[in-house]
């Protein structure tokens, strides 16, 4: 019996395979003018602007954003080229972040040859192209700038220079957008560029990093993909949460790559970001940052590639291997895949295993999608004289009399009505708005007179969305009970620890969370089972998308346990390999080995 190969490209978060893909992904010629499009992920000076790439599966770009901080950011400059002479249309693909009865934040103007063009862009809601009118241009080269007018986070995906005035190319369908750009920029006729691994790991927050690090000691030929210019994930100097829970026996592993006790959101980040881009440096692995994983190939029920795109060229790289970890958090490759997965919280009922008529605590009677929410960490610092702050009418809604120079972990948004995937940036921009809406009502102190904002993330910080689903979910019980797992490779000594937002119990603001916290008065342990998938054979996970429950989650989620997790399926790598066979058949016929390598008992 042949098994059947599909390829499934992954677009605005859909997944298609080809029996059900779009005529663009089968061939057929994508929507959309002709023109010159100018995408801002490729400009060549950024300026002050960031390259904002957690969106890319949600809007179908990779932005710049203008992330001053109430200070208007440096000028993004690039240059471009038009084929010919004449009247060209532009169109500007961006958004206006928090519509309302008031100026738009995120204003910014955009300069062809030094000449701002008419229009304000960012002033209108939803992703969508905004017409900035007509202008002369000759054949040949350019000059092309982004002028940021207020500082508050205007952001920008592309500019489109037509010469058919009524060119309205594609925006709200992600999937046509993303053919449409491949098309227009001539990537869609480029090979892709192919190359063959033992392992691919798509992820590389602190459990991707543990289990690249794992693998390559064991003389895998590594791949590890991370939509960010960093590796570290929610550890990284761009979100700045220090790394909490034990190290267990993975210990030499993670000092490579863990931070100090750093109050979150400090700079000291920064330090052990060195330390973690040095280590994975001289790992061995082949390091992919600033990637975006886009889709994989499948072989009957097992993943045989993943491709990514580099997020500031828009080229496409396709990675082969036997054997795939998912550690992007979010689980996107075994969304993508197929794979069983969980969301939200279980109902009392439904895993009741030591707590008799109670079930597992903190769940609701009915199963619902709460999660625990994103964060984004900020803080200020005290100048050498007075300052003013501007106006920010539009945060007050969210901020109400709020007041407040710093946030800590509990700057923390999760709602019944967003999704933490889907909603993610909507998610992000609620909690800045929640900031400098706070921070608005600080400065009219005349205490904080000289207080001036330092630092504001504007990389959130998630804890929970997807949990595939392994041949074991991990649950309170198992992390307060007797039960002694025989495959046990994971282990944590932490309280449980799940969070709620104390507008549940009416504070009016939804912006910042509550921890309720068990204590466990022993190391609970994680069985191997937890950490490959139920129904695609050649997948593991690691990280907060491990099985289990929505409550088995809230002690092992801190990252120097996932990190753990990573370095457990970075050594059942190398065992798979060594004897070939994939990981349920390694938990079945060799665990023993794998905690002995570990660092266990075998």
């Amino acid at each position: 019996m042949i098994a059947r190969r599909s390829f499934i490209r992954v677009i605005g978060g859909l997944a298609f395979s080809s029996a059900f893909a779009p005529r663009y992904l089968l061939g057929a010629e994508p929507a959309g003018p002709e023109g010159v499009l100018v995408e801002a992920c490729g400009f060549k000076d950024p300026g002050g602007w960031a390259l904002d790439t957690q969106h890319y599966q949600q809007m179908g770009g990779s932005y710049l954003l203008a992330h001053g901080m109430g200070q208007p950011v440096a000028n993004a400059r690039t240059s471009f080229r038009v084929p010919e002479a004449g009247t060209w249309h532009v169109s500007v693909r961006t958004r206006d972040w928090c519509p309302g009865d008031w100026e738009a934040p995120g204003r910014f103007r955009v300069k062809v040859d030094g000449k701002a063009l008419e229009a304000e862009f960012g002033t209108e809601e939803g992703w969508a192209w905004q017409r900035g009118g007509a202008i002369e241009l000759s054949a040949g080269e350019h000059t092309l700038e982004l002028e940021d007018l207020t500082g508050f986070d205007g952001r920008c995906d592309a500019i489109f220079f037509s010469k058919d005035p009524g060119a309205v190319p594609p925006s709200e369908d992600i999937p046509a957008l993303s053919a449409w750009k491949d098309k227009v920029t001539g990537r869609a006729a480029k090979a892709i560029e192919e190359s063959e691994y033992d392992v691919v790991i798509v992820g590389g927050g602190m459990a991707g990093c543990g289990a690249a690090l794992a693998a390559r000691e064991q003389g895998l030929k590594v791949a590890i993909i991370q939509n960010r210019p960093v590796f570290g994930g929610n550890a990284s100097a761009e979100v700045r949460v220090h790394t909490l829970g034990v190290h267990g026996k993975g210990s030499r592993i993670l000092k490579k790559i863990d931070t100090k006790h750093y109050p979150n959101g400090d700079a000291a980040a920064h330090q052990c970001q060195d330390k973690r881009e040095k280590s994975m440096r001289e790992s061995g692995a082949d390091l992919f940052p600033g990637h975006i994983a886009i889709g994989l190939g499948k072989e009957g029920d097992k993943i045989t590639s993943v491709e990514a795109r580099e997020a500031t060229t828009g080229i496409i790289r396709r990675f082969k291997a036997p054997v795939f970890i998912d550690a992007t958090g979010d689980a996107w490759l075994g969304f993508w895949a197929g794979a069983e997965f969980r969301e939200g919280r279980e109902a009392k009922s439904e895993f009741n295993e030591g707590w008799d008529r109670y079930g597992e605590l903190w769940s609701p009677e009915k199963a619902d999608m709460r999660v625990m929410g994103t964060s984004v960490l900020w803080n200020s610092q005290k100048g050498k004289k007075p300052s003013r702050f501007p106006a920010v009418p539009w945060a007050m809604p969210v901020a109400k009399d709020h007041v407040a120079t710093a946030g800590e972990w509990f700057w923390e948004y999760s709602s019944n009505d967003l999704c933490q995937i889907r909603d993610a940036e909507k998610i992000r921009d609620h909690l800045l708005r929640a900031i400098y809406g706070s921070f608005a009502n600080a400065k009219k102190h005349p205490k904080n007179a000289t207080v001036e904002l330092k630092w504001v993330a504007y990389v959130g910080g998630k804890r929970e969305s997807r949990r595939l689903v392994g041949d074991h979910v991990y649950k309170m019980a198992d992390a307060t009970g007797d039960e002694v797992f025989p495959d046990a490779v994971v282990e944590e000594k932490r309280e449980l620890d799940g969070h709620y937002q104390i507008a549940e119990t009416g504070s009016p603001y939804d912006f910042l969370s509550k921890a309720m916290f068990m204590k466990v008065p022993k190391s609970y342990y994680i069985p191997f089972r937890c950490f490959y998938s139920k129904n695609i054979p050649n997948l593991m996970m690691a990280g907060r998308c491990f099985s289990c429950t929505h409550v088995g989650l809230s002690g092992p989620r801190v990252m120097n346990t996932c990190a753990q997790m990573g370095v457990a399926t970075g050594y059942a790598a190398a065992l798979c390999k060594k004897h070939g066979v994939l990981p349920r058949e390694l938990g079945q016929k060799h665990i023993g080995e794998l905690r002995k390598l570990i660092g266990y008992e075998a």
